[in-house]
């Protein structure tokens, strides 16, 4: 079985400063056996973590539009942000790779999109985050889990890791799986264990917004 954490940033994220090392050994000690990498606007973090990790590690990138952040899982190319949410989705469908959604309904951080459209963007999803570690707010869990059920799509979580302390708070236990092509039928057999992060780690990413600056 696989405990699996599908969002966590390293130093190569704006505002992370949290190294590939120090992600090993949280991992190691909190058993986490399986990671998405998604820094923003960016695979390089991802790229070189898949070189040194001792357990598998996808290649994500969280990319921003004007309408908020898409998430691409089994990457093989690096998507620029600032481009339409169309194209975005369009350039993650042709590289083969995964099409989600971080945080979907984060009054902060979550899609700007009615409801209409919302559900009209279902239609090209593979997976939405129903559980993020740094979401607040309990009814967007609620929102995301009802929103993933009602359209059918998969549901992931994750840590939204910036600090090392995160890792581990949030994973799914699930069925191994040997890529992408099975990746979402084992997402079915998956179970959620969220806890959610204290706010004090968003002081930390600001934090280091401000030193990259």
């Amino acid at each position: 079985m696989f405990k699996a954490d599908f969002h966590i940033h390293t130093l190569h994220s704006y505002d992370c400063g949290m190294s590939l090392e120090a992600i090993i050994d949280r991992c190691l000690k909190t058993g986490i056996n399986c990671i998405a990498i998604s820094d923003h606007s960016t695979i390089t973090g991802a790229l070189k973590m898949q070189e040194i990790a001792p357990f598998p590690v996808i290649i994500a990138e969280e990319i921003l539009t004007p309408h908020g952040e898409v998430m691409g899982l089994f990457l093989e190319e690096e998507i620029p942000s600032g481009q339409p949410l169309a194209e975005v989705i369009s350039r993650i469908k042709a590289q083969g790779a995964l099409v989600g959604l971080p945080h979907p309904f984060d009054p902060f951080r979550g899609l700007k999109l009615s409801h209409t459209e919302m559900e009209k963007l279902a239609t090209e999803l593979d997976f939405i985050e129903v559980f993020n570690a740094r979401s607040p707010f309990p009814r967007t869990t609620t929102k995301a889990q009802d929103f993933a059920r009602k359209c059918g799509i998969a549901a992931t979580a994750g840590s939204d890791a910036h600090t090392p302390g995160e890792i581990g708070r949030t994973f799914i236990e699930m069925p191994e799986f040997s890529g992408k092509d099975d990746f979402l039928e084992a997402l079915k057999g998956g179970q959620i264990n969220g806890r959610r992060s204290s706010l004090l780690v968003h002081l930390s990413s600001t934090w280091t917004k401000l030193k990259k600056r």
